[in-house]
């Protein structure tokens, strides 16, 4: 057997993070066994689904790199497919019209919650045989067996039994004929011969009465496995007020795609200790049998601390790609300089901890400065003038920049020979470079800027100081 596994959105909105890591769990169990992943689009819900939130959905799944074996597939498409599924239900008496109104079931309701019940269809049209009443557009409830139970074997939460008392005849096409989601689900899923369905456990109540649509089809359901819901650090289900929810934002935020995904993995999956796994490793060693049962909250300091490992391990180059990224969205255009974002990567690697922070530190490095730290320059004394201009002869000499630390120990050099100690000219050195007393090392810092930038700027500083 194959193993089939697909991610199912509804385009309401954006990949919301609940959605990306059901996405990355069904990717992962299809890739470890060699199987297919498909992305489905269950757009049926024609006044809530958009254009837009397609593109979201399709580009969060693209930044992620989660890529799919076949589709995306659009319910909205296979409409043909559910009213001939619908009908053959009809057919065989698995389901039957209901003719009762609005008003008709807000009173049943009503009066069943007066009566201390659970409020359900009472199935009064489940057998009847009279004239329909006028003015009445049917709804399809679909015949569910009166007694007998419902076993979902859970490769998660292991076996949960529902009483076929408890559930009610569900819709599964509505007055104007369009079908329902626990009737396209399960077609689409036997359609598309998918073996394992990971899913949210919001979807646990509607397992049974899937089963019992797949027995009345005469087909074998595939195998369900319901993750536990994803909480804020509080505790409380997941909301924006806890930070970002969608995938998109996270990028914004400046996380790597592969430091979401490691995250992601984490949120419910373990194996020992280890908290980093690249790619090839969560494909060789995730198994839903590993999937806690409880729920698991978000940790904010924990993303921001495994977003560094990526920045510090992957290849410079690599992480460039999205630093180009940030870059542009704050009018920074590196294809217009010589120089290598990549060497910008290799430089903060240890200095920040998200892109956002990187983009922020590379601008000096591509555009003018504007101004310097007034911190900075109210720690500075009457010696910076005479030290910036010796810095800057210095620095003029091409000797100097044979390499980075030939760069370090010209700094060095003209520390002693002022009779300063590095620590009085190196911030001072740091200032006139990027606007600030921290950077890389002067070495890299001067590298980065190069002969003519580095000195024009020791000269303004040196002017600023003497001319404000």
């Amino acid at each position: 057997m194959t193993v089939r596994t697909r991610f199912a959105p509804s385009p309401t909105g954006y990949l919301h993070i609940g959605g990306a890591r059901t996405a990355l769990f069904s990717y992962l169990y299809a890739r470890r066994h060699g199987g297919d992943f498909v992305l489905r689009v269950e757009d049926t819900d024609l006044e809530r689904s958009t254009p837009e939130s397609v593109n979201a959905i399709l580009e969060g799944m693209t930044w992620l790199n989660l890529d799919y074996d076949e589709g995306p597939f659009y319910q909205t498409q296979r409409m043909d497919r559910y009213r001939e599924v619908i009908d053959q239900l009809m057919a065989t008496g698995h389901a039957y019209y209901c003719y009762a109104s609005r008003a008709e079931l807000d009173a049943l309701r009503e009066a069943q919650m007066a009566r201390g019940e659970k409020p359900r269809y009472d199935r009064r049209y489940r057998d009847f045989t009279g004239t329909p009443p006028e003015g009445v557009a049917p709804v399809i409830r679909f015949r569910n067996p009166l007694d007998g139970e419902v076993v979902v074997e859970d490769a998660v939460r292991g076996r949960v039994v529902f009483q076929n008392s408890e559930l009610d005849d569900l819709i599964i096409a509505r007055s104007d004929g369009t079908p329902t989601y626990n009737l396209t689900v399960v077609v689409d899923d036997w359609d598309m011969q998918i073996t394992h369905v990971i899913r949210g456990d919001d979807h646990l109540n509607n397992t049974p009465r899937q089963i019992n649509l797949y027995r009345a089809l005469g087909v074998t359901p595939p195998q369900f496995a319901h993750l536990p819901m994803i909480h804020g650090p509080d505790g409380a289900k997941l909301s924006k007020r806890h930070g970002a929810v969608g995938v998109m934002q996270y990028r914004e935020d400046g996380y790597l795609p592969d430091a979401l995904l490691n995250y992601l993995v984490r949120l419910g999956w373990s194996h020992g200790d280890d908290e980093i796994f690249d790619r090839p490793t969560m494909v060789q060693l995730f198994d839903i049998g590993d999937i806690n049962q409880s729920a698991s909250s978000i940790n904010p300091e924990k993303l921001r601390w495994l977003n560094q490992q990526y920045i510090k391990n992957l290849p410079p180059e690599q992480v460039a790609v999205e630093l180009r990224w940030h870059l542009g969205r704050i009018g920074i255009d590196p294809a217009a300089s010589s120089l290598d974002p990549a060497r910008l990567v290799t430089a903060y690697a240890d200095r920040v901890h998200t892109l956002v922070e990187l983009a922020a530190q590379a601008r000096p490095y591509y555009e003018p400065l504007t101004g310097y730290d007034p911190g900075a320059l109210a720690k500075l004394d009457d010696d910076a003038p005479k030290i910036l201009d010796a810095l800057a002869e210095a620095l003029s000499d091409d000797a100097a920049w044979a390499s980075e630390a030939a760069l370090d120990q010209t700094a060095k050099g003209v520390a002693e020979a002022l009779g300063f100690k590095l620590g009085k000219v190196g911030p001072l050195l740091r200032l006139a470079l990027v606007g600030q007393s921290s950077s890389p090392s002067l070495g890299v810092t001067l590298s980065l800027l190069g002969q003519a930038q580095a000195v024009d700027r020791v000269r303004a500083l040196k002017t600023h100081l003497v001319h404000p």
